[in-house]
């Protein structure tokens, strides 16, 4: 398969000017090598290879110098030498001198403003295609070759044209205040073009306003980093971090901890478990906000990663009127008893004086939730329980559901970050609950072909973070390179997010069909019987090692009324927020879940999802290698360095 052209090199003088006696050097996606052939005075001191420019679908660059000679990056007013192996990231309009003071070439970016970014087969600036101007570079060109690109480029122009309106799709991205809960957004990625982090938030985006009380649970905790992303924390009077830190970490984290902080790790009762589950909830004079995402709270996680975060505020319960539990409620407050935090008393200014446990969230009002919970905790699950977690959960939740005809047999996508030691049997049982529900004529969906998105070798190597990324991958060779899983895997790919080099920590489950989806669930739970849970005792049994937690998208009726319940709506960020244009009808209607590359009209019951890769996904090719942690390697990564590190 061709490579997409992502950008080029143009030459310029020393002026600045473009030197038109050169012609375009065209960079496609992944490596390209410039060298001594690509310049017109001949120079002993370039390389053939004299640099590697690793170029990346949103348009994003990393230089390695690969000759003996220094390489001087010009960026705006800094001008930076480069020797042998060093690297730099590279931006659109930054000047390369392949030698220092000679041999200057400017690069373009093909997503810079005021350029279209093409598909692969459509015409550049001066009508060319990708195919015949890379051409010109090896033979200045004929005329057969041109009137054969032409052809080529006008028979591939309706297709082109469709897939342009998908490129960069994330900068369309805008969801009103009163959609917000129906979907989730995605974590700010340092690095990437702005277009690419368009409607997605930080740490200081959610934590926000008067916060009375937080409850903050998650995997892996680095208290000084967290306070000094968001300082407010600090000033909340009641904190509690629910953590699944190992002890050599715990000291370090009592004395990092401010002194009203509560920190728990909860029980564990069966080996090689974890406490995995990635959430908060933030107590407010005017009711709860609950998040759950997919970002431990380390910095690496909120600044390098793909990540996921959902939230809803939900106001308290009218006292006098004593709400019945819903579904959410019910899945919350079983899930937090079975953390078992020692009980304390908080003093909530305007409130009163509460003991706080798990009974104490049933003092909010989840009727409006938009989403259900799907959670998993540790142990021996029978009987009515066995359906309260895990993929059981998934398959009582989505037995219950009513989905459009055409997702029977419909494909499955699971996306994570951690493969377990998994075999085709549990594989089939997993499927088998993510493929339940049924259609409008109460026939079930039935098995759908699944998928498995995991990062290549490749991938990794030329990723933001190069293989240190690897690290966050944890999975190694005995459970990746298993023969009965090579069917399933298929690419990363995130050009319409601008991800491609900010390797996946979201987990993601789907159910899909083009760029509809009957279902999505963000969630902490990666591809294990650990998180999932595994059936035992001819299925009366499910056995679960770790806690998780994950929110499921479902079609759901919804009412235009334009009014979403906020905790913070007389203050803190709106970033990313714009007003609802609905009228206050009233009139119910069930949405309809679609990815951002979803091309019909964009009514009032579409929701769009930021899913950030692409479906349907590309299968590997033969060259494809799934990552593994313990292999080595020994082809250089963008930062010039080998697996594991030396």
């Amino acid at each position: 398969m061709p490579r997409s052209q992502i950008g080029y090199l143009v030459a310029v003088n020393n002026n600045l000017e473009e030197d038109a006696s050169l012609p375009k050097l065209p960079l496609f996606h992944g490596p390209n090598f410039i060298g001594r052939n690509h310049v017109s005075v001949p120079d002993k001191r370039l390389s053939r290879k004299h640099i590697a420019l690793t170029a990346s679908p949103d348009g994003s660059a990393h230089l390695l110098v690969e000759g003996t000679n220094p390489v001087v990056v010009r960026s705006g007013e800094l001008r930076k030498k480069l020797v042998s192996r060093e690297n730099a990231a590279i931006s659109n309009g930054d000047i390369i001198e392949l030698i220092p003071g000679h041999h200057l070439f400017k690069y373009v970016s093909s997503s810079s403003t005021g350029e279209k970014k093409r598909g692969y087969g459509e015409a550049n600036s001066d009508g060319e295609s990708p195919e015949l101007a890379a051409k010109k570079i090896r033979n200045q060109g004929s005329e057969n070759e041109a009137n054969s690109a032409n052809k080529l480029k006008a028979e591939e122009k309706e297709s082109s044209d469709k897939e342009q309106k998908c490129v960069e799709a994330i900068r369309g991205f805008r969801v009103s205040n009163d959609k917000l809960p129906h979907t989730f957004r995605l974590l700010k990625v340092q690095g990437l073009p702005a277009w690419a982090n368009t409607n997605s938030v930080s740490i200081g985006d959610v934590i926000e306003g008067d916060v009375l009380l937080a409850v903050l649970s998650n995997y892996m905790v680095d208290i000084d980093w967290l306070l000094s992303a968001c300082p407010k924390l600090a000033k909340i009077p009641n904190v509690l971090v629910i953590h699944g830190e190992g002890d050599s970490r715990l000291d370090l984290m009592k004395r990092s901890k401010c002194n009203n902080w509560i920190l728990h790790k909860p029980p564990l009762p069966i080996s090689f478990g974890t406490h995995h589950s990635k959430a908060m909830l933030l107590v407010y004079p005017k009711g709860v906000r609950v998040i759950v995402h997919t970002a431990n709270l380390i910095y690496v996680d909120w600044n390098n990663k793909s990540q996921g975060l959902w939230m809803q505020d939900f106001p308290w319960k009218d006292q006098s009127n004593s709400a019945k539990g819903c579904g959410f409620e019910n899945d919350l407050v079983d899930y937090l008893s079975a953390l078992k935090w020692p009980e304390f008393t908080a003093n909530l200014p305007a409130l009163g004086n509460f003991n706080i446990n798990s009974t104490f969230f049933k003092k909010f009002d989840y009727s409006k939730a938009k989403v259900r919970l799907i959670a998993s905790v540790p142990g021996y699950h029978t009987g009515s329980s066995m359906k309260k977690w895990g993929h059981m959960k998934m398959r009582t939740v989505l037995q219950e559901c009513v989905f459009d005809k055409e997702f029977q047999r419909s494909p499955l996508v699971y996306q994570f970050s951690s493969l377990g030691s998994l075999d085709e049997k549990w594989m089939a049982e997993f499927a088998s609950s993510l493929s339940s529900g049924y259609s409008e004529d109460k026939t079930p969906l039935g098995l759908g072909q699944s998928s498995i998105i995991w990062p290549t070798v490749e991938d990794v190597r030329c990723s933001l973070e190069g293989y240190a990324a690897g690290s966050a991958i944890p999975s190694p060779l005995k459970n990746v390179e298993k023969g009965f899983l090579k069917k399933y895997w298929v690419k990363w790919k995130a050009s319409h997010t601008g991800r491609c080099r900010a390797m996946p920590h979201i987990k993601t489950f789907t159910r899909y069909k083009g760029q509809k989806l009957a279902w999505f669930l963000l969630t902490s739970a990666n591809l294990s019987k650990a998180a999932w849970g595994a059936l035992q005792k001819n299925n009366s049994q499910l056995m679960v090692r770790s806690y998780e937690l994950g929110v499921l998208f479902l079609p759901s009726h919804i009412e235009e009324d334009g009014c979403e319940f906020s905790c913070t709506a007389n203050g803190g960020s709106s970033k990313g927020i714009v007003k609802s244009n609905s009228t206050s009808t009233s009139v119910a209607s069930k949405t309809k879940l679609v990815t951002l590359a979803w091309q019909g009209s964009k009514t009032p019951d579409v929701i769009p999802l930021p899913v950030p890769y692409e479906l349907p996904p590309e299968p590997y090719s033969s060259e494809d290698v799934p990552w593994s942690w313990d292999r080595r390697y020994t082809k250089k990564d963008v930062y010039g360095q080998v697996w594991p590190r030396l």
